[in-house]
């Protein structure tokens, strides 16, 4: 959920974005930068999947170097 800049767990609890680790896959994600809606999918994205062991991301775009 995202109300007004803010970012919310399905229980209701706020999730603080800058408090989410950033997964290596990510890191090399052209996507990774980018604002508006892209910002609050993938950091959702991100928030929902913190404690897997794996992280899996259908968005990824790797960066061209």
């Amino acid at each position: 959920m995202f109300e007004e800049g803010r970012f919310f767990n399905d229980d209701g609890t706020e999730i603080n974005p800058d408090l989410i680790s950033m997964p290596g896959l990510c890191l090399t994600c052209r996507r990774k930068d980018m604002d508006g809606e892209e910002y609050v999918l993938c950091t959702l994205n991100r928030a929902d999947q913190q404690n897997e062991d794996d992280f899996k991301c259908s968005a990824y775009q790797p960066q061209s170097w």
